[in-house]
């Protein structure tokens, strides 16, 4: 007697036999939890030591500093004491502190203008089909190339008061010595150094000029409009995106600047080493609180009010920029509500 005899059914020709269950059938959906196992390993591998990096000389110096920021931590004694938000009320009483803010904008209202433009203008002079013109770009971007702490040390040794270059071109003038390192040129000498790598800002502008058509002024050429007219009008609309970034990293960098403190020091009447008034910016009085005064609570908490600082021009800036800054390609916008699961 057959199976489907015994069981009260009849097997259809060229039917199909269920396959029994067992270690067969799960077979392929285990392959496939192995590979995915394997990728998650592999993206784990990969990106585990930049997480680690982060973890350990990111998150937790930041975390760690935002910690001394409500402490009176000097460093080195075990008494450390939470004083909560004095350190900060102290950032805003303190007048030595708001000169040195107010110092640093001045500075940077001078310089990310004078960079841009400075940049611009080279960029526009290397883009025109002239011979040698590679050579000239070359000549141009190699003070960028430079270690910032190099360029100031140069910058020190050529306005030296004593042995200077520069007072060494002077004195063939008929003309005495000059302090260049103290008040009150100490602040023009900090902004010659920070046109002089300017070369950063012109390859930026140098690509953003490239990428615009030939065709647009060659047929504003055509319509008779003069060079300021398609510079004004082409140039530097197609260029403001360009000129936006520039002049977000250029208010970062500034705001953070401490290269008087390599080029400034000028030694005074007590025969200690100090930076002019004029060149002693932000970064500087939080250093001299960190190194000198060994208050790390309150130099912390200046950290953090300058980092809050940043991202608060950052965020005017990016406000201001709308209407200002032409994108040649604008993101698309949903011409239909878009479906949602289970919707009709």
């Amino acid at each position: 007697m057959s199976t489907g005899q015994l069981t009260g059914t009849t097997a259809r020709p060229g039917a199909q036999t269920p396959a029994p269950a067992g270690p067969a059938a799960a077979g392929p959906p285990r392959r496939r939890r192995s590979r995915t196992a394997r990728r998650a390993w592999a993206f784990y591998a990969f990106t585990g030591p930049w997480v680690l990096g982060f973890l350990t000389l990111t998150a937790f110096p930041l975390g760690y500093a935002l910690w001394l920021s409500f402490t009176n931590s000097d460093g080195l004694s075990p008494n450390t004491r939470f004083v909560g938000l004095d350190n900060y009320k102290e950032v805003f009483s303190d007048a030595e502190t708001l000169h040195s803010l107010a110092r640093t904008g001045v500075f940077t209202a001078l310089t990310v203008p004078l960079t841009i433009v400075a940049g611009l203008f080279l960029a526009v002079l290397v883009n025109q089909p002239i011979r040698a013109r590679g050579l000239f770009r070359t000549l141009l971007y190699l003070p960028a190339v430079v270690p910032p702490v190099g360029a100031a040390l140069t910058f020190r040794m050529i306005f030296d008061r004593d042995s200077g270059a520069a007072n060494g071109l002077l004195d063939l003038f008929g003309v005495n010595g000059i302090a260049w390192l103290a008040d009150p040129y100490a602040r023009w000498v900090l902004i010659v150094l920070t046109l002089w790598g300017v070369g950063n800002v012109m390859i930026i502008s140098l690509a953003g000029l490239q990428d615009i058509p030939r065709e647009l002024h060659e047929a504003a050429r055509v319509d008779g409009a003069s060079f300021w007219q398609s510079f004004t009008r082409i140039t530097l609309p197609l260029l403001s995106p360009v000129i936006f970034f520039q002049v977000v990293t250029g208010i970062i960098a500034a705001l953070q600047t401490f290269a008087p403190l390599l080029i400034s020091l000028d030694p005074s009447p007590k025969g200690l080493a100090a930076v002019p008034e004029s060149n002693n910016l932000f970064m500087i009085h939080v250093l001299d609180q960190y190194l000198v005064d060994s208050r790390y609570g309150y130099a912390s908490a200046l950290l953090w009010v300058l980092f809050l600082i940043i991202v608060a021009v950052t965020f005017l800036v990016f406000k201001l920029s709308k209407g200002a800054v032409f994108y040649s390609v604008e993101p698309e916008r949903a011409k239909t509500k878009p479906r949602t699961i289970g919707g009709a």
